[in-house]
């Protein structure tokens, strides 16, 4: 295999997704540790440097490309609202239960999924904290790079760059037949989201997210079990289905319940 092979187009490469990076030399340096292999595709969002920045083309050293290709979002979901398939570079959080793998397992997986056409993204927290638990919930798995537990911060740069060279070195060869969804396509974040966002309200709506102090743990953890399944289109529309009809019974039921002058 020639090192021309190992390079994917743009459509069938991982979204490197940067949220809320802190600063411009950063987003340059991640740039071009990018294009060393062959990675093309960065999102930002909501970066705090001013955009564009003549400070982050200096520190890209002649992956400015990349960066005139960056797209800016203005929300996580606006970022990979169209991808299927989501993985977050973190340290293993301990309040949620997920998947933790390594750069090598998810540039395998990554590249399993380039090879069926599944749309994919990475996310790379901030440099000071990392990405939060609310921003963890919903993705597939963790990727944690094993590091000297004493010293195991890593720069922005350096983590793409570790990802970045995973992926260039799994190459095509990867079984891509145990990452396919039965029954169809992995369903979109966007998709998925807007079903989350309808069950959230109804459960706001009947009484089960009533204690304002659990709520948001409780939701988190919601997210977190669907994040662990990689439902299909046609899932998610069953569970519109099944949650359409629960909400229609159960005001019909409130309805029959109320008295005569309230119904």
């Amino acid at each position: 295999m020639t090192l021309r092979s190992m390079i994917r187009p743009p459509e069938d490469q991982p979204a490197f997704v940067l949220v809320e990076a802190q600063l411009a030399d950063n987003i340059g340096f991640a740039a071009r540790a990018m294009l060393n292999f062959g990675l093309t595709a960065m999102r930002l969002v909501t970066p705090r440097p001013e955009w564009p920045s003549e400070r982050a083309v200096q520190t890209a050293s002649g992956a400015g490309s990349v960066l005139e290709a960056a797209t800016i979002h203005r929300s996580m979901l606006d970022a990979i609202g169209d991808r299927q398939v989501v993985y977050a570079t973190s340290a293993r959080p301990r309040e949620l239960v997920k998947r933790v793998i390594t750069p090598r397992q998810a540039a395998a997986e990554l590249r399993a999924h380039a090879a069926q056409k599944v749309r994919t993204a990475v996310l790379f927290g901030p440099e000071r904290t990392g990405l939060i638990n609310d921003d963890l919930a919903g993705v597939d798995a963790i990727i944690t790079c094993p590091v000297n537990p004493h010293f195991s911060s890593l720069n922005l740069a350096q983590a793409v760059l570790l990802i970045g060279y995973e992926w260039f070195q799994a190459a095509d060869s990867t079984p891509a037949t145990e990452l396919r969804a039965a029954g169809g396509d992995i369903a979109s974040r966007e998709h998925l989201e807007s079903y989350l966002l309808r069950l959230e309200s109804e459960l706001t709506e009947c009484g089960f997210l009533r204690i304002p102090h659990m709520r948001p743990a409780m939701i988190r953890n919601i997210r977190a079990l669907f994040g662990r399944v990689q439902l299909t289109d046609q899932e998610v529309r069953a569970l519109h289905g099944m949650l359409t009809e629960l909400v229609t019974k159960r005001l019909s039921a409130n309805s029959l319940d109320a008295p005569d002058g309230e119904k």
